[in-house]
């Protein structure tokens, strides 16, 4: 591209970035609200914490325990099994799973127990 000089001003192409000879400057502007504006906003915002409070009223408190008694609790006698136990327990349920819950309630290492031991009886199988 060419460029000419009359005394100390050039005229032609300019560098990269300003604007040319004789075009008008650029103006920076702000982003400007409106009060329709701000209000969009602030509820586009508020919107998701809305959204929680409902339904975090429409819950309920699904959350909370839905019983306040004192679990059931089963003393293993003399002779006794976990077996026998569970089939004493539920008689018309799988033995293998009342036993594997048992296990699981009272976080037992295997299937043996000892005369004394208080066991808590599982929810499903508590009368």
């Amino acid at each position: 591209m060419t460029t000419i000089t009359y005394g100390s001003v050039s005229y032609g192409s300019a560098p990269y970035g300003s604007a040319p000879f004789g075009a008008a400057p650029v103006a920076r502007t702000r982003l400007r609200l409106t009060r329709r504006g701000r209000f969009v906003i602030a509820a586009l915002v508020a919107l998701p914490l809305v959204i929680a409070l409902i339904g975090l009223a429409l819950n309920g408190g699904g959350a909370v325990a839905g019983s306040t008694a004192a679990p059931v609790t089963v003393t293993v006698e003399s002779g006794q099994s976990l077996w026998s136990l569970a089939e004493q327990l539920a008689p018309g349920a799988a033995t293998a799973d009342v036993v594997a819950d048992l296990v699981a309630v009272n976080g037992l290492d295997g299937a043996s127990v000892v005369p004394g031991q208080v066991l808590i009886v599982p929810a499903a199988y508590a009368d």
